[in-house]
């Protein structure tokens, strides 16, 4: 018997380094519920892992990972979570919208295991219980849009799935992190339709599209028209402001210049010796020109009293320049000498008495 202690402790320990050596080899789980590592008493769990072990039956604790010392044959592990994120394919399915259209739709859940206790004995599968309520809250999701909100609110269609889910999953340890749907599959003829729609649209478009570059291109038109005309407008203007500050000054210049010179000449004329008398000869005659002509522009003659009395008229005329002329003449008469004496018309009581005697 002492002879085959030392070969029976011998093989017992080199049992129990197998043993480890196995558990230490056991790969990670692939869903939530894996296969369960055998208690040999010392125990390794690998990182983002949580074993649930039971004593005789009963919830005990959880191991942590990293090195686990258990009482072999009353404690057993009992459940293996993954504490990582996992993703599972919710199966396609169908649901009507709204305005009662069929659609086949499948999606993408993420989840994560937050509480091991909770995910090992509040539902016997998690897994197809998130799966299942995924499907239902999909289809009472769908069931208030309609088919044209279902493609432009996906993401909010997503949250909401993301909410109930959430909500109903608490008691279980799980949290879903989000929800994506794959694919969205339309009956034939409602697609069709669609295509048609959409074509119907992006031909409004680029009639729209034309009509407003029309409009456009019409605007553009006009607004180069008109400032085209404002400008040939300013052109003109500014030309015949340089022509009359020009031209047109220079002619006005010279204009006023000779008529100062012959005013000025005419002044010395009759600031001379018998100037005025020629200068009554010069009226009369106009007067009497004036006369002559007033027949021939206008077909109405304006005549007075006694036209053919030739001498009343020049009288009337050289009365009214020795009017006009009698402060210029008396000026005259003051600078002239005493020796010398203009001679003087005849004034109005003489033509008077003259023209009395004629009649």
């Amino acid at each position: 018997a002492s002879s085959q202690s030392p070969s029976c402790s011998f093989s017992f320990l080199q049992r129990s380094q197998q043993l480890k050596r196995s558990a230490w080899l056991t790969p990670a789980p692939r869903c939530l519920n894996s296969g369960l590592p055998v208690n040999i008493g010392v125990l390794f769990v690998p990182q983002q892992e949580a074993w649930v072990v039971e004593r005789m039956g009963k919830f005990h604790r959880i191991l942590e990972p990293g090195l686990n010392f258990l009482i072999p044959l009353l404690d057993r592990i009992r459940y293996v979570q993954s504490l990582k994120e996992i993703v599972i394919n919710v199966p396609e399915q169908s649901a009507v919208t709204l305005d009662n259209v069929t659609l086949q739709i499948d999606g993408v859940l993420y989840l994560r295991v937050m509480d091991p206790y909770k995910a090992s004995y509040g539902v016997e599968d998690p897994e197809y219980a998130v799966t299942q309520l995924a499907q239902t809250t999909m289809r009472s999701e769908l069931g208030k849009l309609s088919l044209d909100r279902v493609f432009r609110e996906r993401e909010s269609l997503n949250a909401n799935i993301v909410d109930a889910i959430n909500q109903a999953s608490d008691c279980w340890g799980i949290r879903c992190l989000r929800y994506e749907i794959k694919d969205i599959h339309v009956p034939p003829r409602v697609k069709e339709s669609m295509q048609m729609q959409v074509e119907a649209e992006r031909r409004k478009r680029a009639t729209v599209l034309e009509s407003e570059g029309m409009r456009q291109s019409a605007i553009n038109v006009a607004e180069g028209q008109k400032q085209a005309q404002i400008l040939a407008s300013e052109a003109e203007k500014a030309e015949q402001i340089n022509k009359a500050a020009g031209r047109e000054a220079s002619a006005m210049l010279v204009k006023a210049r000779a008529k100062a010179e012959a005013i000025q000449l005419l002044a010395a004329a009759l600031a001379q010796q018998h100037g005025n008398a020629a200068a009554c000869l010069s009226v009369a005659e106009q007067y009497v020109s004036a006369f002559s002509k007033l027949a021939k522009d206008s077909n109405t003659v304006l005549l007075p009293a006694n036209t053919g009395d030739v001498t009343n008229m020049v009288a009337q005329a050289l009365g009214i320049y020795t009017t006009l002329t009698k402060p210029q003449a008396v000026k005259t008469q003051d600078e002239m000498p005493p020796g010398h004496e203009a001679p003087q018309p005849p004034t109005m009581e003489v033509l008077k008495a003259e023209e009395a005697n004629s009649s």
